[in-house]
């Protein structure tokens, strides 16, 4: 049986970093198995639909690097991908299951279902639809049910359950599950719009375009029994299907808005790197043997296997996505510094600052291991770009009355250092040092307050020797001017 997989997702906003986890799953599982991974945009709820969310869907999974083999796009021979344009398909669908009353039809007003589960649950009942008590075919019986139709009352499709057994099932990660037929509901199938809701279209498009597994977030797990009741009614084998564990804050809360980025493109936005949030969520939920942590995509596909994703929540931990991203700007650095400069480029621009693409490279190079994220060196870095902000508390913490002198007898010295090398210049700096009985450390954080007004940076002769023999001097005479306003006692 060749293996077909499908990442079904509803149009309704940006796609959030879960629903790329649950597609690249997906895609790992399809080419392991030299399956076929499939792209169905799901938007039968059209009061959802949000413009725009097709397009976002796309262009991140394009980002990540997991290109469906079929799609609205890519196109296929189990098309259409796009549930609203199969509307007939499910319509036909649910008229089979007229035929072969396993569904029903029901005319309840909103109002009337309203009423309904504030019965229940006055009585104490969890809400559900009463078929023996609600107007419904059954309860109107066959003449009363034509004329309605005839009449052109609207009228849902509900799904009938059985009264009586059980539903069960095995999911690969949480293993045999069973549910008694008395807590399933009447499922709507059509609702009186003639659109189709999430469980019929989701059966019908799953079983005609050959799914073989679906694999899904936990959340749809209290909808399988639903679904597959819907196999059984229609005569269909179902798939096999896999429930993937949640995303949880670091406080064990689901991963929401409310603690920060959840949509894809904010990641994207951050600069973080495809290949770390594609190595990172593959890792949030599912084991590879061993302690190593970083995979390239074909390594994963390699490695991954439905048996070694948990059931349990997965921490969604940002400091190590951070290192990941890290690692990954590493590798970048030695593979492909154009790059980095290209996409450094247009963010120094944004904030005025335009020098050359060499000057832009040696930064990079320079600052690459204090960060995370390429855009950081802008806001890290910006002192490479531009003339420092000097922080007073900082100065303050550094000043005694002997800076001035060691100021003015630092800067000859810089001035008359050649070749202006790191290296020359930590030599120079190293015996003014042992001759005026100065810590080197110390001299070094007089200074990196100078010339780059932070407390922490990358080495400051290798920052020296970048910024230039000129600039450094420059710096130097600025803030002698500066502390001349903000020195302790003035």
């Amino acid at each position: 049986m060749s293996v077909r997989v499908r990442f079904a997702p509803s149009p309704t906003g940006y796609l959030h970093i879960g629903g790329l986890r649950t597609a690249l799953y997906n895609f790992l599982f399809a080419r392991h198995h030299g399956g076929r991974f499939v792209l169905r945009i799901e938007d039968t709820d059209r009061t959802r639909y949000v413009a725009g969310s097709v397009e976002d869907i796309m262009e991140s999974l394009r980002w990540a690097g997991i290109e469906p083999d079929e799609s609205p796009i890519h196109g296929g021979e189990f098309g259409p991908y796009v549930q609203s344009e199969r509307t007939e398909i499910y319509r036909h669908h649910a008229q089979l299951l007229l035929e072969r009353e396993t569904a029903y039809y029901a005319f309840d007003t909103p109002e009337e279902l309203e009423r309904m589960r504030e019965r229940q649950q006055a009585a104490g009942i969890a809400p559900h639809y009463d078929r023996s008590s609600m107007r419904n075919q059954f309860t109107l019986g066959p003449d009363e049910t034509r004329r309605l139709l005839a009449a052109g009352e609207p009228a849902t499709i509900r799904l009938k359950v059985p009264l009586h057994g059980e539903v069960k099932f095995d999911d690969r990660i949480r293993g045999t599950i069973v549910v008694p037929c008395k807590d399933i509901d009447d499922q709507v199938l059509l609702k009186s719009d003639g659109f189709p809701t999430y469980h019929l279209a989701n059966v019908v498009d799953d079983h005609l375009m050959g799914i073989t597994h679906v694999i899904r977030g936990e959340e749809w797990l209290p909808s399988t029994p639903k679904h597959i009741l819907l196999y059984q009614a229609f005569g269909w084998e179902p798939p096999e299907f896999a429930h993937l564990p949640l995303l949880l804050n670091p406080d064990r809360s689901k991963l929401s808005k409310r603690h920060g980025d959840v949509a894809v493109r904010d990641y994207i936005a951050k600069g973080y790197f495809p290949e770390a949030i594609v190595n990172f969520i593959a890792l949030l939920g599912w084991n590879p043997s061993g302690d190593r942590e970083l995979y390239t995509l074909e390594e994963l596909i390699a490695a991954f296997s439905l048996d070694r994703v948990n059931k349990a929540g997965a921490v969604f931990d940002l400091a190590k996505l951070d290192w990941m991203n890290a690692q990954y700007l590493k590798q970048r650095v030695e593979r492909d510094l154009p790059g980095l400069i290209a996409q450094l480029r247009p963010i120094l621009a944004q904030r005025g600052w335009n020098p050359d693409e060499e000057y832009i490279g040696r930064v990079i190079v320079l600052l690459h291991e204090r960060v995370h994220r390429l855009p950081e060196i802008a806001e890290f870095g910006a002192y490479m770009f531009t003339l420092p902000d000097y922080d007073e508390e900082f100065f303050r913490s550094v000043w005694d009355d002997s800076v001035p002198v060691t100021l003015e007898q630092l800067k000859s010295l810089i001035e008359a250092t050649e070749p202006f090398t790191a290296a020359a210049l930590h030599e120079q700096l190293n015996r003014y040092s042992r001759e005026h009985n100065i810590p080197f450390r110390q001299i070094g954080t007089l200074l990196r307050l100078a010339i780059t007004g932070k407390r922490v940076g990358a080495g400051m002769m290798d920052t020296m020797a970048l910024l230039g023999k000129a600039e450094v001097l420059r710096r130097i005479e600025l803030f002698r001017a500066w502390s001349t306003r903000y020195a302790p006692g003035d």
